[in-house]
C-alpha cells in the first residue's frame, strides 16, 4: 500500500504508456543523463565543511578516482587515485558502489559486490583503504561472499563493525582480528538489522550504533517467532513449486519482539535495556547515542503509533529515564533529524501539536518545550543548522502546495520565517548543506525546468557558481514543444484541491476528450507536484494519442497542508480519497467543457491501485475504465505497522476495516477493470488479487487480469517485463477507453 522508494519516482507519472514511452533512451533524450560531469549522487561533505568528495571514472585504470572539490572555488584535487583501488592479490581494480570516510579522513571504507535485500542493495563486500600507507584490505574475508551489511568505522577509526548472517562482528583494521559480538543470530533471531516490516515501514536497515568513545555497540534484536509466515510460491524455476516463507505481521496479528541492548566492542554479554511495555505491542524505531556521551536517545512508539515516548538510557550507570512524551489523537511519525545544542541541554523535535508540523526545542530533562518555528505551514524536512549564526534551515511552502522552497528561522524562536530560495525560481528546491551550514549544493527544477545545480554560500544564499546547468537537457525538452502541464485549483466548497492536466498537442477545445487520471491518494506520497520528472515525456506522449492526462491531490496525501488535511482520513483510509477524486473530476468537467465525462479512466499503483478500486466500485457511474496495479483489496491483508498507523487495529476498528475494504464494494463494478499483480510481491501480496477475483466471480462481474510470475511490487524483474507491462496497459486503454476528441 505504501509507496516504496523503488516505486516513488516511477509511480507518480506511470500512466498507461506505449512501449516507446518505457524505453530508457526517451528519458535520456531529455535528461542527458550520460553527460553529468560528476557523480552528484555520491557527494559527501568532508569534515571541515569546506569541500566535498565524489567519484569520477578513470578510464585508464578502469576504476573511480575519489576527488575533492572546494566549495569556494571548485578547485579539484584527487584525494585517492584509482590506482589505489587495485587488489594486489588479483591485480584487478575493485568496484566502488559507495564509500565512507573515517572520522579523521585517514581511511576509507568501500562497499562493493552488492546484493539486493528486499528493496535495496544493502548486502555485499567491504574493503578498507588506509591512506597513510596505501594498504587495501578486505573486511570479513572469512565470511561468505556478499553477506556483510552496514559496515562502519568506530569513531577512533581503529575498528570496523558489520553484520553478517544476522550476527554482529568487530574487526581490527590493522590486524584483521575479528570478534563476534553476537552468536545467536539465525532465521528468527535478527541482530544488527531488522525484519521485513521494520525495514519497509520505519526505514530501519542499519541496526547498530558505535558509542562516541568507540568502546560499545548498541543494537536492535528482533525475534520473529510468533509472527505469521506468508508463503509466496515460485512456480516457474523448477518442475516442482517452491514455497518462499516470509515472516510478515498483518494488521492485528503478532509482531516480532524487538529490543535494544549494548555490548562491549571487545566482546562479552549483551546488557539489554529494560524499556517498559510489551515488545510485541510497542515499537523502537529510533535509537542514537547523544553526541559525545554514552547515553542513548530512544524513541518508543506504542502499537497504535499515537504516543511517542523518549527514553534516555545511560550505559555507564544503567539508568533509564522517560524524559518526554508526544501524543496525537490520530498518529505520530518518528523524529528523524534530532539535533542537539547548548552542550546537549536541548534537542530539536518536530510535532503537529499546533495543528501544523513545526520545530521545537525540548530540554533534555523534558521539562520545557519551546517553539523554534511558528506559523500555519508544515516543515517538510530540515536542511541544516548554523549554530554559530543561530539559524535553522528547512524546506516548506507557504501557499503553493505543489512547490517547495528553503526558509530559515532563528533558533531563538523570534521573528518570522525568511524565504531563502530565489523568488524567480518557481518550482521545487532541495539543498545538501555542509556540516557547518556555510555552504550548500542547491538543486532547482520544475515541471518545465531541467534541474540546475549550484553552489551557494550562506547565510546569504549567494550563488557562487553553477555546478550543473543541464542546458542540453533543457534544449531537448524545449525542442519537443510539448504542451505545458497546467496546474489547477479545484474549489469543491468543502475543500480546494490541487490538480494538473496535460492536453494533446493537437488539442481542439471544441471537442471532448477522454481522461486518464493518475492517482495515489494515500499518506505516503503525492502526485500533483511542480517538479522535474524528465519533462513528463511519457505522460505528454500518452496525451498526444488523444487523452487529457489528469492527477488530483486528495485529502490525506503527503502534502504540507497541516494536520487536519493529512490526518482527517484516520480510521477511514480510501473513503475521503475516492470521494475527492470523484468530486474533483466532476468539478473539472464543469470547468472544462472539453472533458468527456462519459470517458473517464483511472489508474494507480500500490496505494494508487487501491484508490483506483475504491473509485471504480464506489462511483461506478463515473469511472468507466480502471487499471489497478499491485493493490490492496482488504486492509487486513497489509502489514501491521502501516495499516494500524492510519486505521488502528482490526480489533479496535472492525467497522472501519470492513467499510474501507475495496473488496466489499466489488459487487458494484460496472466499468472495465484490469487487475495487475506480481506473484512474488513481498510487499502487497498476490493474495490481494485472488481475494478480489473471488469476490468479482461471486457476483458474476466481468474483468481482466494479468499475473506476472515471481515479480515483486515493482513488477520489473526478468526479461521483457517492463515493456510487456507498458504494452498491456496501452492496449487496454485503446480497447476500452478510446482516444481522441469527438
Amino acid at each position: 500500500m505504501k509507496l516504496t522508494k523503488l516505486l516513488l519516482s516511477s509511480l507518480l507519472f506511470c500512466f498507461a504508456l506505449s512501449p516507446s514511452f518505457a524505453q530508457s533512451n526517451d528519458v535520456d533524450e531529455i535528461t542527458g543523463r550520460a553527460k553529468k560531469k560528476r557523480v552528484l549522487g555520491q557527494i559527501t561533505w568532508l569534515k571541515d565543511g569546506e569541500g566535498f568528495s565524489t567519484l569520477e571514472w578513470n578510464s585508464k585504470v578502469g576504476a573511480n578516482d575519489v576527488v575533492r572539490y572546494e566549495a569556494k572555488n571548485d578547485a579539484r584535487s584527487i584525494l585517492i587515485p584509482a590506482e589505489k583501488f587495485i587488489d594486489k592479490a588479483t591485480g584487478k581494480p575493485i568496484g566502488v558502489s559507495s564509500f565512507q570516510w573515517s572520522d579523521d579522513n585517514s581511511k576509507i571504507l568501500i562497499f562493493n559486490n552488492t546484493k539486493r535485500v528486499w528493496r535495496y542493495n544493502t548486502r555485499g563486500d567491504y574493503w578498507v583503504l588506509d591512506l597513510t600507507n596505501g594498504n587495501l584490505r578486505q573486511i570479513g574475508k572469512d565470511k561468505p561472499e556478499s553477506t556483510l551489511m552496514f559496515a562502519k568505522f568506530s569513531p577512533d577509526g581503529k575498528k570496523v563493525a558489520y553484520v553478517s548472517l544476522n550476527n554482529i562482528y568487530v574487526e581490527d583494521v590493522e590486524t584483521g582480528a575479528t570478534t563476534a559480538l553476537t552468536t545467536d543470530g539465525c532465521d528468527y533471531i535478527v541482530n544488527g538489522t531488522f525484519d521485513w516490516v521494520y525495514e519497509e515501514e520505519f526505514y530501519c536497515r542499519d541496526g547498530f550504533r558505535w558509542s562516541p568513545d568507540s568502546k560499545y555497540i548498541a543494537y536492535w534484536q528482533s525475534d520473529t517467532r510468533g509472527t505469521g509466515t506468508f508463503y509466496m510460491i515460485n512456480n516457474v524455476d523448477s518442475i516442482y513449486s517452491k514455497p518462499i516463507p516470509l515472516p510478515y505481521p498483518k494488521a492485528g496479528t503478532t509482531n516480532s519482539a524487538v529490543k535494544v541492548g549494548y555490548v562491549s566492542a571487545d566482546g562479552g554479554a549483551t546488557k539489554w535495556i529494560e524499556i517498559p511495555g510489551d515488545p510485541r505491542n510497542n515499537y523502537i524505531p529510533r535509537m542514537e547515542f547523544i553526541p559525545g556521551t554514552n547515553r542513548l536517545f530512544i524513541q518508543q512508539l506504542n502499537r497504535p503509533q499515537n504516543t511517542n515516548k523518549v527514553w534516555i538510557a545511560d550505559i555507564n550507570t544503567s539508568k533509564l529515564e522517560n524524559i518526554f512524551e508526544d501524543k496525537d489523537e490520530a498518529w505520530l511519525n518518528t523524529n528523524d533529524n534530532i539535533q542537539w545544542s547548548k552542550n546537549n541541554e536541548y534537542f530539536t523535535w518536530e510535532s503537529d501539536r499546533s495543528g501544523w508540523r513545526q520545530l521545537y526545542f525540548v530540554r533534555a530533562d523534558g521539562k520545557e518545550i519551546k517553539p523554534i518555528t511558528n506559523g500555519e505551514f508544515d516543515i517538510v524536512r530540515q536542511v541544516g543548522i548554523d549554530k554559530q549564526k543561530g539559524y535553522v534551515y528547512y524546506i516548506t511552502t507557504m501557499t503553493n502546495y505543489t512547490q517547495r522552497y528553503l526558509y530559515r528561522s532563528k533558533l531563538n524562536g523570534k521573528g518570522k520565517p525568511e524565504l531563502m530560495s530565489p523568488v524567480s525560481q518557481q518550482g521545487q528546491h532541495s539543498y545538501n548543506m555542509s556540516p557547518t551550514g556555510k555552504w550548500a549544493i542547491h538543486t532547482f527544477g520544475s515541471s518545465t525546468t531541467a534541474p540546475i545545480v549550484t553552489m551557494e554560500k550562506f547565510p546569504e544564499a549567494k550563488v557562487v557558481r553553477v555546478i550543473q546547468d543541464n542546458e542540453e537537457a533543457q534544449a531537448r525538452f524545449n525542442k519537443m514543444n510539448l504542451t505545458p502541464k497546467e496546474f489547477i485549483k479545484l474549489d469543491l466548497g468543502y475543500i480546494t484541491l490541487d490538480a494538473y492536466m496535460i492536453k494533446p498537442k493537437d488539442f481542439d477545445p471544441t471537442k471532448k476528450y477522454p481522461v486518464i487520471i493518475d492517482v495515489y491518494g494515500e499518506p505516503a506520497g503525492s502526485t500533483v507536484q511542480d517538479n522535474w520528472t524528465g519533462g513528463d515525456i511519457a505522460a505528454h506522449r500518452q496525451a498526444d494519442k488523444g487523452y487529457i492526462m489528469v492527477s488530483i491531490e486528495n485529502r490525506g496525501a503527503n502534502v504540507p497542508r497541516g494536520r487536519e488535511w493529512r490526518k482527517c482520513i484516520y480510521k477511514q483510509i480510501g473513503i475521503h480519497a475516492s470521494a475527492d477524486q470523484a468530486a474533483g473530476i466532476k468539478k473539472m468537467g464543469e470547468m472544462f467543457p472539453f472533458i468527456d465525462m462519459e470517458r473517464i479512466g483511472i489508474t494507480g499503483w500500490s496505494g494508487g491501485g487501491s484508490t483506483t478500486l475504491q473509485c471504480m466500485f464506489r462511483y461506478p457511474e463515473l469511472f468507466k475504465t480502471g487499471i489497478a496495479i499491485a493493490f490492496i483489496s482488504h486492509q487486513k491483508l497489509y502489514d501491521s505497522v502501516y495499516q494500524e498507523r492510519y486505521m488502528n487495529t482490526p480489533q479496535n476498528n472492525p467497522e472501519g476495516y470492513e467499510e474501507t475494504a475495496p473488496v466489499k464494494y466489488a459487487k458494484n463494478l460496472k466499468g472495465n477493470l484490469l487487475l495487475i499483480h506480481g506473484t512474488g510481491d513481498d510487499n502487497v501480496h498476490y493474495q490481494n488479487l485472488e481475494l478480489l477475483v473471488d469476490e468479482l466471480v461471486k457476483h458474476n462481474k466481468m474483468f481482466h487480469m494479468m499475473a506476472y510470475p515471481n515479480r515483486s511490487h515493482g513488477i520489473y524483474e526478468r526479461e521483457g517485463t517492463s515493456q510487456h507491462l507498458q504494452m498491456l496497459r496501452e492496449k487496454y486503454w485503446e480497447d476500452y477507453l478510446p482516444a481522441g476528441g469527438r
